[in-house]
């Protein structure tokens, strides 16, 4: 079976889907809805958080789109409440101009990472409160809204009353000590605000009084049958995380009750209600009709994404603790409101992920955010292997710096780029460019079989969205490929007898069509590095958009590749080491000791305090341009002098970033005279 779909070729691929601008439902085919939680926009995503959400969701929208579904991947910004409000204040700005600033921000961030959103919106659009209004209208004149009095905490000094999200305190059910005053962070459990121990105002600190206030309520317990009834129906042969269905069920087992919609804000929606101009909604009421407002922006034919659920597969990503909001306040809401809204199909969440042996925080420096990957000298394509290579599927995990040295190092440069680099300079090295002829063995067909099931395994893992284990399929298959051109040596065959020379080119051309294959399958983790490829082998046009799910002959006999050149360069111990001090907190400490230590010499400590940031990204880039050069000169084993000249310079290179790390410089080791 293998053989078979090897000889048919790029021709067995289906034709290419038209791109249609906007993106809409067509009737007959596939359409997957994709939407990543959307970012509270008054703070930078850290790496845990672009796991969690948007570069999950944009692995499974790009291969989505490769295996030629009609795809709609979108998310941004969540900007109304009282954290937005908060920020503002300390930052001196009015609200809007926040959500300006963040959002901008967050864009950026999102750029460099790669990720491929059809659109990246934002929450405070009039097509929000439009949206926002009709689904309240609705739920009210069906019944599904209350009235009552709320005890809420009120901060007397800071003259308001303080959103859920604004207290902290003592977790009543577990007694976690930063316990927020809508859930509790270690148990889960859905806390009110007064029901905390020992609370406080997040902006003050001061303790909170108990005032009274008039508010709306979901009524959740008149819906929860006809939340179950859509659940029995959509969760069998469903891929909700079990997370999320552990989550859901527990809801469902404690009974539902009443939740609160508004809030005594005045940056949000405002509430259409007589009696209510004063209060906004929650914006955990209405952030998930950011998903709905987002697509109105995007074409005004929105409805037949959202109001479409026959024809249209919605899945959703998130980390666990969003997992109450999507899979049962929303749907809630949009079964009340009875207008055949499109539901979801597929709720992904992950579990969370921690930095080294604690947490990320921006406050204490600890841990790395998105804004600052970009500039450790790292490419947005490493960051995104080892984030997808650690996502964390089933339980927590941990960023580490050691194991993404190691990973990089020992996946990436020795398995996955040795494999490729060494099947493309095969063909330009034995054959001038240009692919051999292949005369295939029972052994040859013997990997064709293996790398067909891997593939196989890859596609069953991705449709049922277990990215990272997908990707451990492209990892075996590079090793396949290593293993294959190990026990075959073309370099020693081509200098052999005509029939090695012609086993020499068999094995060079099965191996470099191997590498043709990885280069579709990396394109969903790591796009940039799968372009790379395709240009070094000159990828027919098909080969780069349609994923395949049988191994073809992609690069038939005749076919000319490019110049092939390393895709991935060693991560060195002291590289990371510096990484790791650098955000692990307690920088400013830092920084002022190594004032102190090497005051005989304050034109380098003033270099160092002033332009550190910018300096180091300078010359992190320029010790990775020179050593790229002393490697392909090692490679092509140029003359020894000018290969010295060249390492002089290096070396020169890192003893001035050493200098600007503030790191002592280091006696070169080198070879001991005779």
């Amino acid at each position: 079976m293998a053989l078979a779909a090897w000889e048919k070729g790029l021709g067995s691929l289906p034709p290419l889907r038209p791109k249609q601008n906007p993106v809409l439902p067509v009737a007959g085919e596939r359409n997957v809805l994709i939407t990543s939680a959307l970012p509270y926009v008054n703070n930078v995503p850290h790496l845990g958080n672009i796991i969690g959400c948007v570069l999950s969701a944009d692995v499974f929208a790009r291969y989505s789109r490769l295996r030629q579904w009609n795809t709609l991947y979108l998310c941004g910004t969540d900007e109304y409440g009282t954290a937005t409000e908060t920020k503002a204040m300390e930052e001196g700005l009015t609200p809007q101009e926040i959500c300006d600033k963040y959002h901008v921000i967050h864009a950026d961030i999102y750029r460099w990472f790669n990720i491929s959103f059809d659109i990246f919106g934002r929450t405070t659009t009039p097509q929000q409160t439009e949206i926002t209004q009709d689904i309240f209208q609705r739920l009210w004149d069906r019944g599904f809204v209350l009235q009552d009095t709320v005890e809420q905490l009120r901060c007397e000094h800071c003259a308001r009353f303080l959103a859920d999200r604004f207290v902290e305190g003592v977790c009543p059910f577990c007694g976690y000590e930063e316990a927020r005053g809508d859930q509790c962070d270690k148990c889960g459990k859905l806390i009110n605000a007064i029901e905390l121990k020992k609370p406080q105002c997040k902006v003050c600190r001061s303790c909170p009084v108990v005032k009274s206030s008039r508010h709306l309520f979901l009524d959740l317990p008149k819906l929860e049958d006809r939340l179950e009834k859509w659940l029995e129906k959509t969760l069998p042969g469903s891929d909700w995380t079990p997370n999320s269905r552990f989550i859901i069920r527990s809801w469902l087992r404690d009974g539902l009750k009443p939740r609160c919609i508004t809030r005594d804000l005045k940056w949000g929606t405002p509430v259409p209600l007589k009696g209510f101009e004063d209060k906004v909604f929650y914006v955990w009421f209405d952030a998930t009709f950011g998903y709905l407002s987002i697509t109105a922006n995007y074409t005004d034919q929105w409805e037949r994404w959202w109001k479409n659920p026959e024809q249209v597969d919605l899945y959703q990503f998130m980390a666990k603790d969003n997992v109450p909001f999507h899979g049962l306040v929303f749907p809630c809401s949009v079964l009340g409101a009875e207008d055949n809204y499109t539901l979801v199909s597929h709720l992904i969440a992950t579990e969370y992920l921690n930095y080294e042996d604690g947490k990320f925080s921006k406050s204490r420096g600890v841990g790395v955010f998105g804004d600052m990957a970009q500039d450790t000298g790292i490419p947005s394509d490493i960051w995104r292997f080892y984030l997808l290579y650690i996502r964390p599927e089933g339980q927590d995990s941990a960023f580490s710096w050691t194991d993404m040295l190691l990973k990089n190092n020992s996946e990436l440069l020795n398995n996955l780029g040795n494999f490729i680099n060494r099947a493309g300079m095969f063909v330009s090295k034995f054959f001038g460019g240009y692919v051999p002829e292949m005369v295939l063995t029972s052994n040859d067909q013997r990997l064709l079989a293996h790398v067909a099931l891997e593939l196989q395994h890859y596609h069953q893992l991705l449709e049922k969205v277990r990215i990272r284990d997908a990707l451990r399929s492209i990892l075996t298959i590079s090793r396949h490929g290593n293993q294959y051109i190990q026990v075959n040596e073309p370099w020693k065959r081509i200098k052999g007898s005509e029939a090695d020379r012609q086993r020499a080119g068999t094995v060079t051309g099965l191996a470099v069509n191997i590498a043709a294959l990885l280069a579709i399958m990396l394109q969903p983790y790591m796009p940039t590095v799968s372009s790379m490829i395709a240009a070094q082998l000159q990828l027919p046009p098909p080969a780069c958009s349609i994923l395949p799910t049988d191994f073809l002959c992609t690069l038939p006999a005749g076919h000319q590749i490019g110049t092939i050149s390393p895709l991935f360069q060693k991560l060195e111990n002291e590289q990371i080491e510096s990484l790791r001090q650098r955000f692990g907190g307690g920088q400013l400490e830092e920084s002022l000791a190594l004032k102190a230590k090497v005051s005989p010499k304050p034109a380098i400590v003033e270099t160092v305090t002033i332009a550190r940031p910018q300096q180091i990204q300078v010359l992190m880039d320029e010790v990775t341009k020179q050593g790229n050069i002393v490697r392909e000169l090692k490679a092509q084993k140029a003359d020894k002098n000018q290969v010295a000249a060249e390492v002089a310079k290096l070396l020169d290179l890192k003893k001035q970033l050493a200098l600007a790390e503030g790191k002592p410089l280091e006696t070169p080791k080198g070879k001991k005279k005779k």
